[in-house]
């Protein structure tokens, strides 16, 4: 069989009432339309499968090539797990208005409702407008009682963590956590595979033809965890060659390093397809025969398989190493 490199994917942009033209115009994301929200980077949900770009499996899927290389693409322990449906879905948001204010389902909650994997997720601000703001958690303890009476009341901001954020800021949502991204505001988000969304309040906004989006507080309800979210943002200093763990859960494993010069990485003990998403500057990859150039934004899949790879980064140039442990 031959061997496996790294893979990249077609982004898959979809457009968002909220979305903006940063994902064309800094991102060089293609066919972004006029309100660009998401670009959708590696995906196995059905109907939005990602298909591979480069390398002799061109044309093909992610599902499709997880069938046919099992544990060498995505790890043995992956694979006995999650079958040929990948575990996680990597995006970049441009978030030109607000979002809505949500909260997304824990596996057990989506396993009843939906036959689906819950939703815990992270996001790493590569962009951010002065004044812009992010909400993630409650700022204090509240009950089901009080937060009803909030969104009746309009008045659910004020319960939330307000936070101004800058590039490199690091939020960690986990399944339950209320939150919502404002308006200029650029972030890579990774999560696990699902896109269970329960939409609580939208900011009173009204669609094209003058309606209201749909709002799920039936089963928000049930989802949310009401109780102080104490941690709602860190940073991290880049450090080259230095990563440094920013998340490190069932979930996922995520760290951040700078890229200055050539640094050799070791993924041989890892047992998981790594995901490495360039944060700022210009990388390139090398394995083997293959050699691929990322600038900020784009992602590239390194098969578990892979035992040692080189990344050579400009100065100034970081990136996110996701795996799953």
């Amino acid at each position: 069989m031959t061997n496996l490199y790294p893979v990249r994917f077609d982004p898959q942009v979809k457009q968002r009432v909220w979305g903006g033209d940063a994902l064309c115009r800094n991102y060089g994301k293609q066919e972004c339309g006029e309100a660009a929200g998401e670009s959708w980077e590696i995906c196995g949900l059905q109907g939005d499968l990602s298909v591979v770009s480069n390398g002799f499996l061109a044309g093909n899927d992610i599902s499709e090539i997880t069938e046919v290389y099992m544990g060498d693409l995505v790890g043995e322990k992956i694979y006995e797990k999650f079958g040929i449906e990948f575990p996680l879905l990597i995006k970049i948001l441009d978030a030109r208005e607000m979002l809505s204010v949500q909260v997304h389902p824990d596996d057990t909650l989506a396993r009843k409702r939906h036959s689906a994997y819950g939703k815990s997720e992270l996001w790493y601000v590569l962009e951010a407008e002065p004044g812009a703001v992010i909400y993630s958690g409650f700022n204090r303890d509240i009950t089901a009682d009080e937060y009803l009476e909030a969104v009746d009341r309009k008045r659910l901001p004020s319960l939330m963590n307000r936070i101004t954020p800058v590039a490199g800021d690091v939020f960690y949502l986990p399944a339950g956590t209320i939150h919502c991204i404002g308006g200029g505001v650029v972030v890579a988000e990774i999560q696990q595979a699902s896109d269970i969304t329960y939409r609580i309040y939208d900011w009173d906004r009204k669609s094209s033809e003058g309606h209201a989006r749909e709002l799920h507080n039936d089963l928000a309800v049930d989802a949310l965890s009401f109780t102080q979210y104490n941690d709602p943002v860190t940073h991290h200093q880049v450090i080259p060659d230095v990563p440094e763990v920013i998340a490190d859960n069932a979930h996922f494993h995520i760290s951040l390093a700078g890229a200055e010069g050539v640094a050799i990485r070791d993924y041989s003990l890892t047992d998981s397809f790594v995901i490495i998403i360039c944060t700022s500057g210009s990388l390139e990859i090398k394995y083997g025969d293959t050699e691929e150039k990322l600038k900020k934004g784009d992602t590239i899949l390194i098969p578990a398989i892979t035992d040692l790879i080189t990344i050579t980064g400009d100065r100034g140039s970081a990136f996110l190493e996701v795996y799953i442990p």
